[in-house]
């Protein structure tokens, strides 16, 4: 298979003999170049660095090989890139002063300090019984952290450590290490969403992020819409604020209820609106990015800013980078938030926010509520981005989610009671499955609990006792005989639930 200068050279030799169809597609790879000449100038990508590749920016931007080619060959006639034989395309070295003298992140400036929700009683005795060691972690929120690289990361830390002895606050104050930051925006170009690296704050963790986000565009006594049923930290930040929540209507294939959530926006004063559109938790779905279009236009027309929880991003099923609502924010209503807590390790709890116009409050709020990230795992994750390894990782991890969710699915369909249905996830670790309405998920959860299996009851995911009958299960974990027999289980234990409910009645 030819390498990208190779195809290079055969588009060049017929570059002039261009037909009028590929004339027309001028506009597009120009905007790509632009694109790309931008992330060169703001140092994204460093002199001597190598660009995504051809295919890969083809794959990821849905356009054609030649259209990429195009935007390579200006940019390469402009002094940006360069190719070279059997490698690929790389940013030049000091053949052009764009190029070469790569603009730093900006040095930030000093800071002058100047229906009620209540779930968390629940959540926290909920989550100290998953962590307990005997027990079998179908109920946990976090993935199996047996897949994550924490050695090799872990070395990069230790590494790190020892070349620098000395440390004061000024190595890690807001917005965060310049390394991680060009690494993040990086990683956004190469799944084809351009990204500014001088809107990224790093936090602690994306929980971090989004209670820094809700501070930064509501007050409490402020209504904020979520999904419904929602993921629990989602809520957390909102009780933490003294907010009300109010449940939207959701799809569990197409996310949140775009008709329903206009009619609430006419008749209420919404102060922002949270979100997951890509493999929600709990419910696992992707939202189209018609709708991801959609919905940022609506809030927009409203001028009502939307958190974007995007923590799952990176584990999508699919064979394409799923869109994220940012690509279509022209307000900058949209706060991005991520993390690699998901993905990489979630014991050095590093993500990030992208708040659009509300940058330069996060990173303010940020400075008064935790002043700062500790540098050490900033420096590792992004060490360990630079090697190249994250990509081949993340495929594994991908893999190996999307074989144990229909394993999972297949269990539970075959064991649970009749009547049962659950969520077909399109990325992420999580299934959701409602049981017949007879069954109560906190006492299958109590149930479960004796047998030495942790189940999510779906109490957590809601203001409300709506999800009564719904539980979570977690499929990260390796496939093994366990989790076969702790899922034959609880289909029993459920339908003991039933027949004691009917018996009650």
């Amino acid at each position: 298979m030819p390498r990208d200068s190779e195809l290079c050279s055969k588009i060049g030799r017929r570059a002039r003999l261009l037909c009028p169809l590929e004339r027309r597609s001028l506009k597009l790879y120009e905007e790509l170049a632009k694109e790309i000449e931008g992330q060169v100038r703001r140092g994204v990508f460093r002199p001597g660095e190598r660009v995504p590749s051809v295919r890969q920016t083809s794959q990821h931007r849905q356009i054609s090989i030649t259209t990429v080619l195009r935007a390579y060959l200006l940019l390469e006639s402009k002094g940006i890139i360069q190719s070279r034989p059997q490698s690929g395309y790389f940013v030049r070295l000091g053949a052009n002063d764009a190029a070469a003298h790569v603009q730093e992140l900006d040095v930030s400036k000093p800071i002058a300090v100047s229906a009620q929700v209540d779930v968390s009683r629940l959540v926290l005795s909920t989550l100290r019984s998953i962590g307990s060691d005997e027990a079998v972690p179908l109920g946990s929120p976090y993935p199996d952290p047996g897949l994550f690289p924490f050695q090799k990361i872990n070395r990069y830390a230790h590494a790190i450590g020892r070349r620098k002895t000395q440390w004061g606050v000024t190595d890690e104050l807001p917005p965060g290490n310049p390394d991680l930051i060009r690494q993040i925006a990086r990683r956004y170009l190469e799944n084809g969403i351009a990204v500014d690296p001088n809107e990224i704050v790093v936090t602690v963790g994306a929980t971090e992020a989004i209670n820094l986000c809700l501070q930064a565009v509501a007050k409490p006594g402020d209504t904020v819409a979520v999904e419904s049923p929602t993921f629990y930290a989602m809520l957390h930040a909102i009780e933490r604020m003294g907010l009300r929540a109010i449940e939207v209507a959701t799809h569990p294939r197409e996310g949140i209820d775009l008709g329903a959530l206009a009619q609430i926006l006419d008749k209420r004063k919404i102060a922002a609106c949270m979100v997951m559109p890509n493999f929600q938790n709990p419910l696992g779905f992707q939202m189209p990015d018609e709708k991801k279009r959609e919905l940022v236009k609506l809030l927009a027309k409203h001028d009502v800013p939307v958190i974007e929880n995007d923590v799952y991003h990176e584990l999508y099923f699919g064979d394409v980078h799923p869109g994220a609502l940012k690509s279509y924010d022209r307000k900058g209503l949209v706060l991005h938030c991520a993390s690699f807590s998901k993905t990489l390790t979630s014991a050095y709890r590093i993500g990030w926010a992208m708040p659009g116009r509300y940058r330069e409050q996060v990173e303010k709020l940020k400075f008064l509520n935790t002043l700062t990230t500790p540098s050490i795992p900033q420096l590792a994750i992004a060490e360990y981005l630079k090697q190249d390894g994250y990509e081949h990782h993340l495929r594994k991890l991908r893999k190996g989610f999307a074989q144990r969710a229909k394993l999972m699915t297949t269990l539970v369909t075959r064991f649970f009671p009749e009547g049962t249905r659950v969520s077909h996830p399109m990325g992420g670790y999580v299934l959701w499955v409602e049981l017949p309405p007879a069954v109560d998920s906190m006492q299958l959860y109590k149930l479960a609990l004796e047998h030495g299996i942790t189940v999510g009851p779906g109490y957590m995911f809601s203001t409300t006792d709506g999800y009564r009958h719904c539980i979570r299960l977690n499929y990260s974990y390796a496939w093994s005989p366990e989790i076969e027999n702790a899922l034959v289980t609880i289909g029993k234990l459920a339908a003991a639930n039933m027949r004691l409910s009917g018996d009650s009645t």
